[in-house]
C-alpha cells in the first residue's frame, strides 16, 4: 500500500461569532486539508489551520512545505513501513508542525483503513465518548457571563474561559461575572494564553482562589519560552497549572516534566506534528504521574476527529477541548465525530470515519506518480 498522490486544497469557514484570546481574535477558520491517495485507491484526509502567532505557520507556508518538501520524500514510500515513514516525515524540515500533522493525520487515517478499525481502536481503543469543554471568548465581563450561560444551558458542564487581555482585575471581573451567571455546579478552567508575567499570574490566581471562584486549572500563564516562570507559577499557587505553548515537542515535554514547571499538559496535534509524535508526550506524562488534556486550534471537523481518534485512545489524557466545529456556521465534512451536548461521539468507520464535500474545497494542487 504506497502513497501515490498528495493532493492540497483550502477551506474557509466564518465563524457564528469572532473568537478572541489574549494572541488573536479570528472571524473565518481557514485550512489546508491533505488528501493522501494509495495505490490500492483508498484515500486519508488531513488539515492544517494556520495559527501563526502559535505554531508560526501560514496557509502559504503549509502549502509549500507539503507540495515541495514533503510530497517528494514521501510519495512511493509504502504506508505499512510506519516507523521509516514518519522518520521520513519529521527529518525533512524542522518545526513546520501543522503541515507535518496535517500528512500525520491523512496516513493515520490509511493505516486505520488497511486495518479495518476505526483509529482509536487502532491506536489504543480506550474508549468512543468523550467530553469536551467549551470556550468562552474573551471580551467584557457581562458578555462573557451571557455566553458562558448560553454554553451551560447548551449541556456543558465545563467552560475554559479566556483571560489575559487587559488588566489583572480585569480577568478577576470577568471570572467573578461568570462564576455568578453559571452557579457553582460548571467546572471554570481559565486559558491566559501566555497573558500573564509570573508575578502578576500569581497574584491574579491567588486572588481568585481568595475569592472562592473554584478554578479546576490554569493554561499557560506565562510566555511559552518561560519555563521557569511556568515553574514559578506551579510553586507558587494550589490551583494545577497546565503547560500548553511551552510544549510542542517531547524534549519540551520532558525539560517541563522533568523540574515540575506544569501539574498538566495540553497536546495539540497542530503543535506536536501529528498523533506519532503526540503518542511520544503523552508516554512521557504518564511515566511522570501527568495528567494531559488534548486541546485544538480553530479546526473543521476533520481536525478535531483526528485529535478526538488519539485522545479517545489513550487512558491518560483526561480532559479535552473540541468545541471549534461548534463555533463554526458550516463545515465541510462528513461523517466525524458527533456532539450531545458535551459528548463527543467517534465515529466507527475504518481509520478517522470521514468523507470530504468536494464542493466546498478550492484551490487543488496534486503531487503524484501519474504513470500510476
Amino acid at each position: 500500500m504506497k502513497i501515490q498522490s498528495i493532493e492540497l486544497a483550502t477551506v474557509a469557514v466564518p465563524l457564528r461569532k469572532p473568537f478572541k484570546t489574549a494572541l488573536r481574535t479570528v472571524h473565518t477558520a481557514y485550512s489546508t486539508y491533505v488528501k493522501i491517495t494509495a495505490d490500492d485507491g483508498r484515500i486519508g484526509w488531513g488539515e492544517a489551520p494556520p495559527t501563526h502567532v502559535i505554531t508560526g505557520d501560514s496557509m502559504a507556508s503549509i502549502a509549500y512545505v507539503i507540495e515541495e518538501i514533503m510530497a517528494p520524500k514521501l510519495i512511493g514510500m509504502d504506508i505499512r513501513n510506519r516507523t521509516g515513514l514518519f522518520a521520513v516525515l519529521h527529518k525533512t524540515i524542522v518545526r513546520n508542525t501543522s503541515a507535518k500533522a496535517a500528512v500525520d493525520m491523512a496516513i493515520h487515517d490509511l493505516l486505520g483503513q488497511l486495518a479495518e478499525l476505526p483509529l482509536y481502536q487502532f491506536l489504543g481503543g480506550n474508549k468512543c465518548k468523550l467530553d469536551s469543554n467549551f470556550t468562552v471568548s474573551v471580551n467584557d465581563p457581562m458578555e462573557m457571563a451571557d455566553d458562558a450561560f448560553q454554553y451551560a444551558e447548551d449541556g456543558f458542564t465545563t467552560l475554559k474561559v479566556k483571560v489575559g487581555i487587559g488588566s489583572s482585575e480585569l480577568d478577576i471581573e470577568r471570572v467573578k461575572a461568570i462564576r455568578k451567571r453559571v452557579g457553582n455546579t460548571v467546572k471554570i478552567r481559565l486559558d491566559a494564553n501566555q497573558g500573564w508575567h509570573p508575578k502578576e499570574a500569581i497574584r491574579t490566581i491567588g486572588a481568585m482562589e481568595d475569592a472562592g471562584l473554584a478554578i479546576e486549572l490554569v493554561e499557560q500563564p506565562v510566555h511559552a519560552e518561560d519555563v521557569d516562570g511556568l515553574l514559578y507559577v506551579t510553586q507558587n499557587t494550589l490551583t494545577p497549572i497546565m503547560a500548553d505553548e511551552s510544549v510542542f515537542s517531547p524534549r519540551d515535554a520532558l525539560r517541563v516534566l522533568q523540574c515540575g514547571a506544569a501539574d498538566l499538559i495540553n497536546i495539540k496535534l497542530m503543535k506536536s506534528g501529528g498523533i506519532h509524535e503526540a503518542l511520544k508526550i503523552n508516554a512521557l506524562a504518564e511515566s511522570y504521574g501527568v495528567q494531559c488534556m488534548t486541546g485544538s486550534m480553530i479546526e473543521t471537523k476533520l481536525g478535531i476527529t483526528a485529535a478526538a481518534h488519539f485522545a479517545a485512545s489513550q487512558p491518560n489524557i483526561t480532559r479535552c477541548d473540541f468545541d471549534a466545529p461548534l463555533m463554526l456556521s458550516g463545515d465541510p465534512v462528513i461523517g466525524g465525530v458527533t456532539y450531545s451536548g458535551q459528548t463527543v461521539g467517534l465515529p466507527e468507520g475504518a481509520g478517522l470515519g470521514v468523507q470530504i464535500d468536494p464542493s466546498r474545497l478550492t484551490h487543488h494542487r496534486t503531487s503524484g506518480n501519474e504513470e500510476e
